[in-house]
C-alpha cells in the first residue's frame, strides 16, 4: 500500500522535513489537548528547538489569519492554544446553550485587580490595601482558577504569595501581565465585563 503523502515520514530526519510538514502534527496535538500546551513540551515532542517551534507556530497563525479558517492560535506567554475565532461564536451558541452571564462582585474584582497589578502579593498585603479581610474573595478567585499560590515570601511566618494564572490571561484577552493597561476606572469596568462573560460561576 502506498504511503499517505500528507503524513510526514517519521523515518526522515527533522533536518530535511519542511516547516509545513509539522502543521498537521501540531494542529492535531493542540486540537486533541483542548487546552494550552507549553512551547517547551511541543519542542520536546517534535525534537525541535523552542525557537523553531515558535517560528512554525507563528507561520501557522499567519496562515489561519489569512485564510477562511474557523480556528486560530492564541499565544499565552510560554504556551499556545488552538481556539475558535470569535466571529464564529454565534454559530456555536446555536448548538450549545448560551452560558448564563455571571457577576463579579466588587470585592472579588478589587482583590483580583490588586493581585494582577501587585503580584506576587501576600494575603496580608491585599488586606492592607483593601482595608478589610479578603479570605472569601481570595477563595473565590482560586475556585475560578484566576489566581494561584506560587510560593512563600521569605519573611517571618512565610506567608503565601499569590499571582494570576494562565486562565486569567485567557479570560482578559492578554498574552501576559505586561500587556495590562494602567488601571483606570473605565478599563477596570471593561475588564469586569469581559471576565463576567467568561467565568462560569456566580460570585
Amino acid at each position: 500500500m502506498a504511503a499517505d503523502r500528507h503524513v510526514p515520514d517519521r523515518n526522515r530526519s527533522n533536518s530535511i522535513m519542511e516547516k509545513r510538514d509539522y502543521y498537521p502534527i501540531l494542529e492535531s496535538i493542540l486540537f486533541t489537548m483542548g487546552k494550552s500546551v507549553e512551547i517547551k513540551t511541543l519542542a520536546e515532542a517534535l525534537k525541535l528547538t523552542q525557537e523553531e517551534i515558535k517560528q512554525i507556530l507563528q507561520d501557522m497563525a499567519k496562515e489561519y489569519s489569512e485564510k477562511q479558517r474557523g480556528i486560530q492560535l492564541v499565544f499565552l506567554e510560554d504556551s499556545v492554544q488552538l481556539c475558535t475565532k470569535p466571529q464564529y461564536y454565534e454559530y456555536l451558541i446555536r448548538i450549545a446553550s448560551r452560558p448564563q452571564k455571571q457577576v463579579l462582585s466588587d470585592s472579588v474584582l478589587e482583590t483580583l485587580s490588586i493581585v494582577a497589578y501587585k503580584q506576587p502579593v501576600t494575603r496580608g498585603e491585599i488586606e492592607r490595601i483593601r482595608g478589610v479581610k479578603s479570605d472569601h474573595a481570595i477563595a473565590k478567585l482560586m475556585d475560578y482558577d484566576l489566581i494561584e499560590e506560587i510560593g512563600r515570601l521569605d519573611a517571618p511566618g512565610r506567608p503565601v504569595l499569590f499571582a494570576t494564572t494562565e486562565e486569567f490571561l485567557r479570560c482578559f484577552g492578554v498574552s501576559s501581565v505586561a500587556e495590562l493597561p494602567q488601571a483606570a476606572p473605565e478599563q477596570i469596568m471593561e475588564f469586569k465585563e469581559e471576565a463576567e462573560s467568561e467565568i462560569p460561576v456566580t460570585v
